[in-house]
């Protein structure tokens, strides 16, 4: 639980049709298996303590009282345990008939919640046996007990904040107004629903896609246990198909035809953020609904669910190339409409031979081609200077070639020591003078061949380097339109990997796979021996993890303990803990110094959910202080 993470199972017993004893002693087998993987919430199937498929036997008093026996027996193994439990039964109230799920949590029945939606279409005979209930709460008599019996029920942890379980069954969930909407809405952030949804052909992808969507629309974890194997296969198949999932993602998903109990952890805190976030979720109002405490043990969740390490990067191939393809569409119609807008029919680029400006010249190239201009019309700009190497040089005005964009050399050694000259600095001390300097030049060599041509600078700066502040103030910090500003580093290089792969160009291919292979470095203190001396990665560090930072703190709003201990799982093998520690500090402490940076950005297209602009996702004050985030920092 620490951290907001819950640790939840779905589990299918193998049952006997409408044998209540056998399947009460098969579910106390299925917690045992779920207290045992640390399961604080576990779900069962609709019915499961007679199976679904008892047809006509549902009218027989003997099946009504051993189904209530058989609660009794699992609701008394539950004495001591930790943890909060969903499992059907049919039960009768004021001589009707209900399909229910009963809560249990430490020996104690805490309510029963009915269907609402009753299907009797198809392969579907309920309403020939149950009554649909209602939202509406009233208590009945249970073993001498007054216990709440209605839909609108709510269970709150009182030690877990943000906690809060709504129930529905099965076909709640496929009807126009499902009462996980209204629970959502009530501040439910755990959805559970007890199912016995057959299998015919392709239905398994109609049920996840449904959860996926009703996860993501109700911002949600959503907990579903379908009935499999014991069933009555008499005319229908039950496959137990179990999944959870979060906010329209599938977390874990049973192998069909298996009655597998999965597992998996729901991030509630995570959860809440998004709610906050989402100024379009209301906020809860549970008039109407009786909401029923429950408490669980704290402690540390052993985590199951990956994180991927590179969360800007699809990792399958085939979503990668499609994610690219998306992307720089994005990019090249953000820049094909400011062209438009001001009448612009040139474009400045300044090119290094590295992959930030090679990314900017290929979605320069494309926007062109959009708008029907030639590319000669793009001015590709050399600027070599102090730290230029051959290898960057000779890349840029191969890629300016291979587009067909017009290449200008701008040798800016001479302007550069005048200026040191007039400044009085030392071109020996190679401080930050020294660095910007050459930096800030490019910038006024760019902008003034963008005015002689009657064009825009076209900016090349990625989202990586603004949320570092790795750039130079009113040098490469400044363009007329930054095509890069919202793709990260590492998703920079996907975009030309993938540009290689589809160009159909052989020399156009061989330099973009050159410039990928080269360190990622500004060229700004002198090589040694022809190589590159400064590499970026070396001073700020890895842009892998400073991405993976990046994402968790402004997507999902982590802490920094719960980043470093998601960084640990996600990195593993890869960094020292120490090591990733170190790169965490210094990532909160650049991202809060150099906020005044990206308060006066200029414009550029979000591609992401993630962006820093201060027009759009970030609004945030240039002089905001970091200590609260590096006390934690420093607790670690």
């Amino acid at each position: 639980m620490k951290d907001g993470f819950l640790k939840v199972a779905a589990a299918t017993p193998e049952i006997r049709v409408a044998d209540p004893a056998y399947n009460a002693r098969a579910i106390c087998a299925c917690l045992d298996e779920c207290e045992k993987q640390g399961a604080k919430l576990v779900v069962l199937p609709e019915l499961c303590l007679t199976g679904y498929t008892c047809s006509d036997l549902f009218l027989q008093d003997r099946l009504l009282e051993a189904a209530k026996e058989g609660l009794r027996q699992v609701a008394a193994h539950t004495k001591g345990r930790d943890a909060l439990v969903f499992l059907g039964l049919p039960l009768e109230v004021d001589e009707k008939l209900y399909n229910v799920a009963a809560a249990v949590s430490d020996g104690e029945i805490l309510a029963f919640i009915p269907k609402r939606n009753i299907p009797n279409y198809a392969e579907f005979y309920e309403a020939r046996h149950f009554t649909a209930g209602s939202g509406a709460v009233r208590t009945i008599a249970f073993d001498g007990k007054e216990l709440p019996f209605g839909g609108n029920i709510l269970f709150s942890c009182e030690n877990m904040q943000g906690l809060t379980v709504g129930c529905e069954i099965c076909e709640d969930v496929w009807a126009a107004d499902t009462p996980s909407t209204a629970h959502a809405l009530a501040g439910a952030t755990v959805i559970v629903n007890l199912s016995a949804s057959d299998e015919t052909v392709g239905k398994d992808e109609y049920r996840q896609s449904l959860l996926k969507a009703t996860s993501a629309r109700l911002l949600c974890g959503y907990v579903f246990a379908s009935a499999g194997e014991g069933e009555s296969t008499q005319d229908l198949v039950f496959s137990g198909h179990n999944m959870i999932l979060e906010n329209g993602v599938l977390l874990a998903c049973a192998g069909r035809f298996s009655n597998e109990t999965i597992f998996s952890e729901l991030d509630i805190s995570r959860l809440r953020h998004e709610r906050r976030r989402m100024t379009t979720m209301p906020a809860a109002r549970a008039e109407g609904y009786l909401r029923i405490p429950f408490c669980l043990r704290t402690g540390q969740t052993a985590l199951t669910r990956k994180y991927a390490s590179m969360p800007f990067v699809p990792s399958e191939e085939g979503l990668r190339s499609r994610r690219c393809e998306d992307i720089l569409a994005i990019q090249s119609c953000g820049l094909k409409k400011r062209l438009s807008h001001t009448g612009s029919r040139a474009a400045v680029v300044g090119v290094s031979g590295g992959l930030d400006s090679a990314l900017a010249l290929l979605v320069t190239a494309r926007a062109f081609d959009m708008l029907g201009l030639e590319r000669a019309g793009i001015l590709a700009v050399t600027m070599p200077c102090f730290g230029t190497t051959s290898r960057t040089h000779d890349n840029a005005c191969k890629l300016a070639k291979a587009l067909g964009a017009t290449l200008r050399e701008v040798n800016i050694r001479e302007a550069v020591s005048v200026h040191f000259r007039d400044i009085g600095q030392n071109p020996e001390v190679h401080d930050v003078t020294y660095e910007n300097g050459q930096a800030r030049e490019r910038t006024q060599v760019l902008m003034d061949l963008a005015n002689q041509n009657g064009g825009l600078v076209i900016g090349t700066g990625d989202m990586s380097e603004l949320a570092l502040g790795w750039a130079t103030y009113n040098g490469d910090h400044m363009s007329m339109y930054g095509v890069n500003a919202g793709v990260p580093k590492t998703l920079v290089r996907h975009l030309v990997k993938y540009y290689a792969d589809t160009c159909h160009d052989n020399e156009l291919e061989k330099v973009l796979l050159d410039v990928l292979d080269t360190p990622v470095s500004p060229e700004l203190l002198p090589p040694v021996e022809g190589v590159i001396s400064q590499k970026t990665e070396d001073l700020v560090g890895p842009y892998e993890l400073h991405d993976f930072f990046l994402y968790y703190m402004l997507r999902c709003g982590f802490s920094p303990a719960k980043i470093y201990r998601i960084a640990q799982e996600s990195f593993a093998g890869l960094y020292e803990a120490k090591t990733i520690l170190k790169w965490l500090k210094v990532f909160y402490k650049r991202f809060f110094a150099q906020q005044f940076k990206r308060s006066c950005l200029p414009d550029g297209p979000k591609v992401g959910s993630v962006a820093v602009s201060p027009r759009g996702d970030l609004r945030m004050p240039s002089d905001a202080s970091v200590a609260a985030w590096q006390s934690e920092l420093e607790s670690l």
